[in-house]
């Protein structure tokens, strides 16, 4: 582990998504695993390949729900959380969430998003009512979540420049706002800037060992980093529509960084 002010014991889950035991990703779950585990915290790991990870929703999620009822996934999925009766790997998700001070999503960019194995373990595992719902408190705050961090790892095959301002595929942060946004900032959860690795196709030894030792200082600073600044739904800047109060944001910026107050600015 880097040199750094030694940290709180926390509660880390580390969800991994690739199908290859010996890929970057693999590597990059089982450095900080290892690290966080040396810093005095504990970590969980969920594989999901290794795990056989279910990733559609479907009426088995939800033991109670009758054949001859029209599936409401919304409806059902509520009513299964609030009564305690989700399928177990469901269920042992869920736990290790709630269980969990920060979650790390470590996994490969493909076609611009998550891998569909983690795109249903999302789907599965935030349920009306458990992330989100008339039972918990309201999204884009201190939500049910509040008080965990939470960091994406993603490997990208794609040159950094391309991910830049100007950049072919659009910026890092457009593209992943349905997870920093959408996902962690939604149910409370405090998002910290990613950590990406670039031209990921073909690291050799040595630059690995550099990405190692980059990562170890992210990992180090998983409970000190200034998460990215979101701005909540309930603090005055959204008025009953839901949309952003005209003029709220700084001059100049706009699309999805609106969303977002400058760093060091009052709430």
């Amino acid at each position: 582990m880097s040199e750094a002010t030694p940290q709180p014991r926390k509660k880390i889950l580390i969800v991994s998504a690739h199908p290859e035991p010996r890929s970057l990703n693999a590597s990059l779950t089982s450095f900080a695993a290892e690290e966080l585990r040396a810093a005095g915290h504990e970590v969980r790991v969920s594989d999901l390949y290794a795990m056989k990870w279910k990733a559609g929703v479907d009426a088995d999620d939800f033991p109670d729900h009758a054949a001859d009822r029209r599936l409401d996934v919304l409806t059902v999925s509520g009513e299964a959380t609030l009564a305690g009766r989700l399928s177990p790997d469901i269920a042992a998700e869920q736990e290790k969430v709630r269980w969990s001070d920060a979650v790390i999503l470590q996994f490969p960019m493909w076609w611009f998003s998550v891998p569909a194995i983690l795109k249903g373990w999302i789907d599965r595992v935030f349920t009306f009512e458990f992330a989100h719902g008339p039972a918990v408190p309201p999204p884009y705050s201190e939500g049910v979540l509040a008080g965990r961090r939470a960091l994406v790892s993603v490997t990208v095959g794609a040159r950094e420049s391309a991910f830049a301002d100007r950049g072919i595929h659009g910026q890092l942060s457009d593209v992943l706002f349905p997870l920093q946004h959408g996902l962690f900032w939604f149910t409370g959860m405090a998002p910290l800037e990613p950590f990406a690795l670039y031209d990921s196709l073909d690291v050799s030894e040595e630059r690995f060992e550099e990405v190692k030792r980059e990562y170890g200082r992210r990992l180090d600073r998983l409970f000190t980093d200034e998460p990215v600044p979101f701005r909540t739904l309930t603090g005055g800047d959204y008025g009953r529509d839901m949309r952003l109060l005209p003029g709220v944001e700084a001059a100049g910026t706009g699309g999805l960084d609106i969303h977002a107050r400058p760093r060091g600015s009052a709430l």
